[in-house]
């Protein structure tokens, strides 16, 4: 018989699937890599959900689950973006820019600390709202809009500088 905990998180983890690998596909960059990613997070998430006090907080605490399998996994592989899984071999003109725009936002977002590239990740590529990316980064909803506000004003420089040095 489940627990109300493995209930509510197998709920979360069927709903929030596509969520969760786009998450998880946003730090490692490969559609194997991510499926594996979101398939270890669902075993941790489901192993220790009866762990968890406050039943409000798992959607929050799997997305952390599937943050930190990521990170871990780009540790492990000690990888940076592999281009040959990036360009196709038969890229048109305007497939070409798309990747060379994607390639770029990756080399900026790779340059970011970790918390910034997650508070950017969260709420620029998953749509998160500001109170759940400061429940999901286990931070106060203050300390999470200014880390964003820093990363956008660093982000602007920086583009701004590539800019102006390849003009």
């Amino acid at each position: 018989m489940k627990s109300r905990a493995e209930a509510e998180t197998e709920r979360i983890l069927l709903e929030q699937y596509d969520s969760l690998y786009r998450l998880a596909y946003s730090y490692v960059r490969s559609e194997h890599d991510a499926l594996d990613v979101v398939q270890e997070s669902a075993y941790k998430a489901y192993r220790d959900c009866r762990k968890v006090k406050n039943q409000e907080v798992i959607r929050s605490w799997i997305c952390r689950i599937v943050i930190n399998t990521s990170l871990d996994l780009l540790r492990r592989q000690g990888r940076e973006l592999p281009l040959e899984e990036e360009w196709p071999v038969q890229a048109g003109p305007e497939e070409a820019a798309a990747i060379c725009d994607r390639l770029e936002l990756d080399q900026v977002l790779g340059r970011l600390g970790e918390k910034e590239r997650a508070v950017i990740i969260l709420r620029y590529f998953e749509d998160r709202k500001l109170e759940e990316i400061a429940g999901i980064l286990g931070e106060n909803v203050n300390t999470v809009k200014a880390r964003l506000y820093r990363t956008l004003k660093k982000l602007r420089l920086e583009l701004d500088g590539s800019k102006e040095a390849g003009a």
